[in-house]
């Protein structure tokens, strides 16, 4: 890399962290989509925009994007990272569960959509080939742009959210065998290429050697890293198999998001899925940033001045097609009136990968130029439509069960809801409040950072995860907002308190019992938040005095009551009343609530 390569690498990332760090926090604070913000800062740093006149203003080019290719590479990985997330959230069995809405409202939204398009196109004075190949672009919707705009909105999980999921999977799917096709109609040379027909073997058999390969190496490649105890090395893990996946399935003709999202699911059923989430997390947030600056930065201005009137009315028409194709489809395969017209309305804009193949049928000579030219940046404007009808769509939403009765027959709920006790901590003291908990039938997930005994309990059927219980974004992906209970259980004080400081600012009303070391420790944990601690030293003596005091003589009803008085003596003397100025919660008064039910 020359130096004035180096320097326009190093000047975009420096305008791509002013923008992460300035124009979308103003964006947020104006309570406006980020993912806007970003587009638009792509629109004003990008080539058509500021990039433009710094020929005539030689300081602007300081600031401003020269060619958006030169992070259209980087940008990619935003949507395989986004991939691989989801796929972390799915497993095979969800995923085959599913296959209704993917394969089934999938299939039909993708092939009445490029037939109907395609019908409009050749009406409009395109050849066949180039309408069909136009038609089969346009029917793509932009998986990049709408999860992260329903996410953004807290709809991820819910009906639409799910459903545009499986539809939108699908479609990735479905960017294989078009690139493929529009290879074997590579009429530059007046012949179709039915040498790329070969392409088609090696990419099933890379996908399929992905899975297998995957099934061998993850889980053993994980618990090496996670033996380290390095968060660096645990994290280098995470982003090799996410960049090695994607550029394997590239190189194989398939897309980079697919190859993702296959390691994604491989990972979804280890014990180390909760820490890679977290692990990723960070680069999924900024390399999708980066793709809508990328995307933005592409949005030809001037030739919107010079033909407004067919770019925006192609725009329109994409938008009004698209939704009048999949409503009627929608709502033949069972789902409701509000979920059908909200998935219609969120899926309607064109997509990323619409924008590749389009590009890659202007090269093959397929679509001409000018008609290539006008539906890329009609879809480009479409995109930037997707935070808007998201929230259109939002308002269209009956905010009933409707949607997810509508639902329930054709994809389960992608993330686990059910009210758990979080374990934190499974050595001999979480194993065995884990065999209490299952003798009262009480569910519980299990966190612990200790890779061959977590491996060692997955093996037994045992909910646990590897992970750092003391980031909350971890006790998050565990499910803290709806868990019932936390039991910290580690050996370790300032990890006890680091994991009862984080849940307590997450769920200021979670019920949580911590161990502690001594008395000391238990009076520091009842400062920070927690509902009981328990000192190991004090526990012992009692109970070393409640077989001492049977073992001589005294009544053990006598016994066992003098052992009461005596801890509840010592939980006033630790224990500081809370900011109301009411005693605490004991343990007694806790296990009697915890046996009624009672809040």
């Amino acid at each position: 890399m020359t130096d004035g390569e180096s320097f326009l690498a190093y000047k975009n990332l420096l305008l791509f962290l002013v923008t992460a760090g300035v124009v979308v926090p103003l964006f947020m604070r104006l309570r406006i989509s980020p993912v806007l913000g970003f587009l638009t800062a792509g629109v004003i740093l990008g080539p058509f925009g500021l990039g433009a006149l710094a020929q005539d203003v030689p300081w602007l080019s300081a600031i401003s994007i020269a060619d958006a290719e030169q992070i259209a590479g980087p940008a990619e990985f935003g949507v395989a990272f986004l991939l691989f997330m989801m796929g972390l959230e799915l497993s095979w069995e969800r995923l085959m569960r599913m296959h209704k809405l993917i394969f089934g409202l999938g299939l039909a939204q993708v092939v009445a959509s490029s037939i109907i398009l395609g019908l409009v196109a050749f009406a409009l004075g395109q050849t066949p080939l180039s309408a069909l190949i136009l038609g089969s672009s346009l029917a793509l919707s932009s998986t990049a742009l709408v999860l992260p705009s329903l996410a953004e909105r807290k709809k991820l999980n819910s009906a639409v959210g799910r459903t545009a999921f499986a539809v939108l999977l699908f479609q990735d799917i479905a960017v294989a065998p078009l690139l493929i096709s529009v290879a074997l109609l590579d009429v530059r040379n007046g012949a179709v290429g039915m040498g790329a027909l070969y392409t088609i073997i090696p990419a099933i058999a890379s996908l399929g050697g992905l899975v297998i390969l995957g099934r061998l190496v993850l889980r053993p490649l994980f618990k090496l890293v996670a033996a380290t105890s390095s968060n660096e090395l645990f994290l280098a893990a995470c982003l090799l198999i996410v960049v090695g996946t994607g550029l394997v399935s590239v190189a194989s003709g398939l897309s980079m998001s697919l190859g993702a999202f296959v390691a994604g699911l491989l990972l979804a059923e280890t014990e180390y899925r909760r820490q890679v989430e977290v692990a990723i997390q960070p680069f999924q947030g900024l390399l999708l940033g980066l793709f809508f600056v990328a995307v933005g930065a592409r949005l030809d201005l001037t030739q919107l001045l010079d033909y407004p009137l067919p770019v925006i009315g192609s725009v329109f028409a994409i938008i009004a097609i698209k939704s009048l194709v999949l409503l009627p489809i929608a709502l033949s395969f069972g789902l409701s009136q509000h979920l059908a017209r909200e998935i219609a309305l969120v899926l309607s804009p064109a997509g990323e990968f619409t924008l590749v193949l389009i590009g890659t049928a202007m090269v093959a000579g397929i679509v001409p130029a000018p008609a290539g030219a006008t539906a890329m940046l009609a879809t480009t404007l479409s995109m930037f439509a997707i935070p808007l009808l998201v929230r259109v769509s939002e308002r269209l939403s009956s905010r009933g069960a409707s949607e997810e009765a509508s639902l329930a027959a054709l994809a389960p709920a992608v993330t686990d809801r059910a009210e758990r006790v979080i374990i934190a901590g499974f050595g001999r003291v979480g194993d065995l409040v884990g065999q209490m908990l299952t003798r009262h039938k009480a569910p519980y997930l299990t966190v612990d950072n200790n890779a061959a005994l977590v491996a060692r309990e997955r093996s037994r059927g045992a909910m646990i995860y590897y992970g750092d219980a003391t980031q909350v974004e971890l006790l998050r992906r565990c499910g803290i907002a709806s868990a019932r209970a936390l039991v910290v259980t580690m050996d370790k004080p300032a990890a006890v308190e680091a994991v009862v400081a984080a849940a307590r600012a997450e769920r200021p009303d979670l019920v949580i019992v911590a161990r502690a070391r001594d008395p000391e420790h238990a009076a520091k944990l009842y400062d920070i938040g927690v509902t009981d601690a328990v000192p190991e030293t004090m526990e012992a003596s009692l109970q070393l005095s409640e077989a001492l005091l049977v073992n001589i003589g005294v009544p053990a009803g006598s016994a066992i009551a003098s052992i009461h008085e005596k801890r509840d003596e010592f939980r006033r003397l630790l224990q500081r009343p809370d900011k109301s100025g009411k005693e605490r919660m004991g343990i007694r008064l806790s296990s009697r609530k915890w046996r009624t039910g009672r809040p």
